[in-house]
């Protein structure tokens, strides 16, 4: 099977080769959906003035070599040199057909690369909250994606878990004592043992200040490798890997430990990537801390704005962890393509430490480095969503509201449904609605967090999507038959079963575009338009009902092929498909 596009793309430029000389047999042909017919061409245009003739006698010079006459019914040019092109119906249903035996519904393997992909990032001893929620979504689905599409993904979960801070966190562990309640916060309100150790330390009196004499000296145990410090810090990390999981697994992300690549792996390696980039000259000391500085990167008054690799006291930052990150990426995972889901703020940061690790020859050209820019979630207020105390939402907290938001609404629909069904529905449900929210918006933009909007069943959002697939699903069941056995011949003789047989041929193409592009929200504006092709299908196109055998056969399978993409569809996505809605 071919996504149409893709066929008469080819078949174009095949002729103006033909027409032009070999030079031109590269041009982009310009093919668009056309409101006149299927597609248009409109490669004249661009190509008048370089050819030095007018539009339409390029477009008649196109047609004298075109050879579409299996794929399309009808060419003709229009307007100043458009060339229409209506596809074949008996082509249409070829081709569809064949997704039907196609386990890969059309999607194409590309060229395996590797990419290392560095999403979510949680820090450990705190919450995770609303802000982590579209870098682990996004990222979640773009690594399905990029799997699907052949690639070697290697998650890489870069969580804070070293630092200045667990100087103090782990003194408070030894206080409240390694298995008490308190230690336990960490895998249920880790913001609760946070703020008790960070009230502590910033408290004054003699109790107070011996405590925060305690972890700062613990800090330097911390980064000089005391094994017992370190025991405790391995404590500290695995209760919140608990916690992480526990909200992994309620998000029906794909992260595991395995996937874990903190701060504190690249430890080992921060002092020889100073002393290299010093040894190469890229680097160098400027009151007291090291630092590049970069062409092309100047702040107030034309000043340089300095990457600093080594604070003046000998303290590493993040610049230093993130370019011994790109070093490790390019030399041990042997990375071609790298890609960073993370917030937009980071975008100038992330650039500076790109600049200098290409100068340090340790980013070769051939590697593409990508920053993923994630949006803010907003509230109703146009504002960062935040709790009336001011707080970051809690992530947890919003999900569970949103499963609980998801049993009221399947419990007023679904009546007939036992207690557990539906509470299985409504995990789904809920979960997806808040999935799909955040991937149907291009991921650098902002969008608002409104729970109605979301678990609404028309519209735009993952119920309506897990919805279309439940209807095929009860269509079978109604039928006394099996998804897997629709087999019959594929005709497209009524304007919407033409329409979502076109629908289904664009899948391929479109999950290609999310993988290349890096934009999931393709993938959810194309579900919602092939959601509602199917809509339009059913109000033309009786299927258990049809007037013929044949036709009866034609539409089950063409429903059969539509359930498959919207679940594998949605799985990309991350979003779960339901039995029942």
């Amino acid at each position: 099977m071919a996504d149409p596009q893709e066929v008469l793309s080819r078949r174009v430029q095949s002729a103006l080769g033909a027409a032009f000389g070999p030079e031109f047999a590269d041009t982009d042909p310009v093919i668009r959906p056309s409101q006149f017919a299927d597609y248009q061409a409109n490669a004249a245009l661009a190509l008048a003035k370089r050819l030095g003739r007018k539009p339409r006698e390029v477009s008649a010079a196109i047609m004298e070599h075109l050879d579409v006459a299996d794929v399309c019914r009808d060419v003709e040019v229009s307007g100043p040199g458009f060339i229409n092109l209506t596809l074949r119906e008996d082509w249409i249903a070829g081709q569809t057909r064949l997704l039907l035996e196609d386990p890969r519904l059309g999607v194409p393997v590309q060229e395996r690369l590797n990419i290392p992909l560095d999403y979510s990032a949680p820090n450990v001893a705190k919450e995770m909250h609303v802000g982590h929620l579209r870098t682990t979504v996004v990222g979640d689905s773009l690594a399905r994606t990029l799997e699907f599409l052949g690639h070697n993904v290697i998650r890489q979960n870069h969580i804070g878990d070293w630092g200045t801070p667990f100087g103090m966190l782990i003194e408070h562990l030894l206080e409240v004592g390694e298995d008490s309640p308190e230690a336990d916060l960490l895998t249920t309100d880790p913001n609760g043992f946070y703020q008790a150790a960070r009230t502590k330390f910033d408290s004054s009196g003699p109790g107070a200040d011996e405590f925060a004499a305690r972890a700062r000296r613990r800090v330097v145990s911390l980064q000089s490798g005391d094994e017992e410090t370190l025991r405790l810090w391995r404590k500290l990390v695995g209760l919140s890997e608990v916690y992480f999981n526990k909200v992994y697994a309620k998000l029906g992300v794909t992260l595991t430990d395995d996937d874990l690549a903190g701060e504190s792996s690249y430890n080992a390696m921060l002092a020889d990537v100073c002393r290299e980039l010093e040894a190469k000259g890229v680097a160098e000391v400027s009151d007291g801390a090291l630092c590049v500085f970069l062409e092309g990167f100047t702040g107030r008054e034309g000043r340089p704005v300095p990457l600093i690799v080594r604070k003046s006291d000998g303290g590493y930052g993040y610049a230093t962890t993130d370019l011994a990150t790109v070093r490790y990426r390019v030399d041990d995972l042997k990375a071609d393509r790298i890609l960073y889901v993370v917030g937009a703020p980071q975008a100038m940061h992330f650039k500076m430490v790109w600049a200098a690790a290409r100068e340090a020859g340790w980013l070769p050209d051939g590697v593409e480095v990508t920053h993923v820019q994630i949006g803010n979630v907003l509230g109703n207020d146009g504002k960062i969503l935040r709790t009336r105390s001011g707080a970051p939402v809690r992530l947890m907290a919003l999900l569970d509201e949103a499963i609980e938001r998801a049993a009221a609404v399947v419990a007023e629909n679904r009546p007939d449904l036992g207690a557990q069904e539906q509470a299985e529905i409504a995990r789904k449900v809920g979960i997806g609605a808040v999935k799909y929210a955040d991937l149907s918006v291009s991921h650098d933009t902002e969008y608002t967090f409104d729970f109605d909007r979301m678990l609404a069943l028309t519209g735009n959002t993952g119920p309506y999507l897990q919805y279309a697939q439940a209807r095929i699903r009860s269509i079978f069941r109604k039928g006394g038959l099996d998804l897997s056995s629709p087999r019959g011949e594929i005709t497209v003789s009524e304007g919407a079963e033409r329409d979502l047989a076109l629908k289904l041929l664009e899948f391929g193409a479109v999950v290609e575009q999310v993988g290349d592009l890096l934009q999931p929200h393709r993938l959810s504006g194309y579900l919602f338009e092939l959601a509602q092709s199917l809509t339009s299908f059913y109000e033309h196109c009786p299927v258990l009902t049809a007037p013929t055998e044949a036709e009866r056969e034609s539409r089950l399978a063409l429903v059969s092929v539509a359930f498959r993409v919207l679940v594998q569809g949605l799985d990309l996505l991350g979003v779960e498909a339901p039995e029942h809605m």
